[in-house]
């Protein structure tokens, strides 16, 4: 049961991507030339939520499915930390036109070419796990 409420908050959610038009290649394309708003709104909102989101599971210690607790513990700060992964990060969704989250919207959106970089990405995920330990974190 808890699968399938994955799946429906997910599907609901790749429709709210689509219909928002946070998914399209031509806002993504608009927000990185600073020519609309539009997707530095959708952004900076999800920000905001998340914030408040974040505040209310500390204040209330809310717990995660099966009464586990949820582990929000800060990161450490380093400036490469930060810069690298944020320059990767860019870099990619500047080539492909899309962050991780739209890639699977744009797949049931019938834009099937996004496979090849979800490919990619998931291929990236796998060689980084294969050499996390050799890095500096």
């Amino acid at each position: 049961m808890k699968y399938i409420t994955y799946l429906v908050v997910g599907v609901f959610f790749g429709i709210i991507m689509y219909k928002s038009e946070a998914a399209s290649w031509f806002r993504i394309y608009e927000m990185f030339e600073f020519g609309s708003f539009h997707m530095y709104g959708i952004i900076g909102s999800a920000l905001f939520f998340g914030i408040i989101g974040v505040q209310i599971i500390k204040r209330k210690n809310i717990k995660a499915f099966g009464n586990q607790e949820m582990q929000l513990k800060p990161k450490k700060q380093s400036v490469p930390r930060y810069l690298i992964g944020g320059i990767v990060f860019g870099l990619g969704w500047a080539l492909a036109g899309a962050c991780p989250g739209p890639m699977y919207v744009l797949t049931g959106a019938g834009f099937y070419s996004i496979l090849i970089v979800i490919g990619g990405s998931l291929l990236g995920t796998f060689v980084y796990g294969l050499v996390r330990s050799k890095l500096p974190h």
